[in-house]
């Protein structure tokens, strides 16, 4: 077993490095300090203590396919296990990435337009702020107390300064934070454990995801950024194909609970018909028996 992983290791590590190598002369820029090649190492060794929900080791579910391009997602965005800057999930027979709160905090620094990203938490009694300016949220005040962090959260918010010094704020209700919550992959008694952190990615990945689709950074960064995110949702808003096949769905429902009903609806009509004509048929013989009477008898 150890040998074949060890194949498989060098196998995937010597695949990614080609590939590496050819996005990086596609304009793929690596972050100075990255070394791709630890970071794969960590991972692998972060692989060996993942499993999949039936408690099979994932390399040994995972198909060599999906974890090479999970591995190089991760390459691509400058992320390192160690650093618990993502972490691994299995899903079938598929790996999958997520990133951490720190771990897209990191990709988003690395977009040349952001200059820094910061998130927090809005606690039942906090005083926070915002403003619409020109149609655009914009940051005023969030006032505090230490003690406020033992109540409840009601809400989110994400700033990110870009290189030009703009604050572009996002904000996200408590109501909001638990329907994106309701459509994670990821497990509920995450959210409910670590509520703060996982709110504060939450709001971070809202912002990300409005950001990163308008960079001008590399398309190779801005598709493994989307990906990984997607991976962490089902869907954040129903698609047009979701949409209509939930329509489709509910119409092939009545057609199915017409056609059960309808013919005991006709049945009963029958039913009725019948009654009727002997209803009518037996006060038919009482009228003529009627009239056959002598007056008087």
């Amino acid at each position: 077993m150890a040998n074949e992983l060890a194949i498989l290791q060098k196998d995937i590590t010597d695949s990614i490095n080609n590939r590496v190598n050819e996005m990086q002369s596609e304009g793929l820029a690596l972050p100075k300090n990255y070394n791709f090649s630890n970071a794969l190492k960590s991972a692998f060794f972060k692989l060996q203590e993942t499993y999949d929900k039936n408690r099979k080791p994932a390399l040994e579910v995972c198909t060599k396919e999906s974890i090479a391009n999970t591995l190089l997602d991760m390459v691509t965005q400058g992320l390192s296990p160690a650093k618990t800057q993502c972490y691994f999930v299995v899903y079938g027979d598929k790996l999958q990435m997520q990133r951490s709160y720190f771990g897209t905090q990191a990709v988003l620094k690395r977009l040349s337009e952001v200059k820094d990203i910061w998130a927090n938490v809005i606690y039942e009694g906090d005083t926070f702020d915002y403003e619409i300016k020109d149609g655009r949220e914009r940051f005023l005040a969030h006032k505090t107390e230490l003690t406020n962090r033992d109540n409840p959260i009601v809400g989110a918010y994400a700033v990110i300064r870009t290189s030009e010094d703009e604050e572009i704020l996002t904000v996200m209700t408590k109501k909001e934070i638990e329907t994106s919550w309701s459509q994670s992959k990821t497990s509920q008694s995450v959210h409910k454990k670590f509520p703060q952190e996982m709110a504060k990615r939450t709001v971070i990945n809202r912002a990300a995801k409005a950001f990163v689709n308008t960079s001008d950074d590399s398309d190779l960064l801005v598709e493994a950024i989307n990906r990984t995110t997607e991976n962490e949702y089902d869907n954040d808003t129903p698609s047009i194909k979701d949409v209509t096949n939930e329509i489709q769905e509910k119409a092939n429902k009545e057609v199915l609970d017409f056609e059960q009903e309808e013919p005991k609806k006709i049945e009963e009509s029958r039913e009725n018909v019948v009654e009727v004509q002997e209803v009518i048929e037996t006060q038919s013989e009482n009228t003529e028996q009627i009239n056959m009477l002598e007056p008087g008898f």
